[in-house]
């Protein structure tokens, strides 16, 4: 299958399995993600864009927080479907699993492909964009505001120290701050 033509069937194939979620793991996260892989990709020429980008789409396909299904059967299914080698899928379900934060604390991938998705989804964690996300997933999960602002400290205000490529810190800091900014004013605005 052409390239561009798999990108835009994976697209398709995890939209519809992400149509009922409205707390950050959707199909707009996964295009972001892609996106962002593919920005970073561009700093790193040996990498397998074809495993970088499939990887990027499919990487919430099968998540523990909105799946309860085993070995990667959502992604698997759509890579044998279209005719990806059992090798290349093999490689690209690696770069997935690597890809979890509560999973992968602390490990870092083993190829630039991992290294570039895990970059990829965990810039989507910060920034406004992941203030947005963590107070959507907060409210579908009936978690106060203070419960929400708990998960910047337990997780968004380290992915920074955390990162793998070049270009993904760089556009890291700036998010970072912002983070770092949205958590004083609200801090300040909760015990006025």
């Amino acid at each position: 299958m052409d390239h561009e033509l798999l990108i835009k069937s994976a697209e398709e194939y995890v939209a519809g399995l992400l149509e009922n979620n409205s707390g950050g793991h959707d199909i707009s996260h996964s295009i972001r993600v892609y996106k962002n892989a593919l920005k970073i990709a561009e700093s790193e020429p040996a990498c397998d864009m074809l495993v970088v980008s499939l990887a990027a789409l499919l990487h919430d396909a099968d998540d523990h927080k909105l799946f309860n299904n085993e070995n990667n059967e959502n992604a698997r299914a759509f890579l044998s479907g279209s005719g990806i080698t059992p090798e290349k899928t093999e490689e690209i379900i690696k770069v997935i699993n690597s890809v979890s934060f509560s999973k992968n604390r602390g490990r870092r991938p083993e190829t630039i492909e991992g290294m570039i998705v895990q970059d990829a989804d965990r810039l989507d964690a910060i920034g406004a964009i992941g203030i947005a996300r963590t107070f959507a997933f907060g409210g579908e999960h009936k978690r106060s505001i203070e419960d929400s602002v708990q998960h910047f400290y337990d997780k968004l205000l380290l992915i920074k120290d955390e990162l793998n490529t070049g270009a993904a810190k760089k556009e890291a800091d700036k998010r970072h701050a912002f983070l770092e900014a949205f958590i004083a004013e609200l801090n300040d605005e909760i015990r006025v």
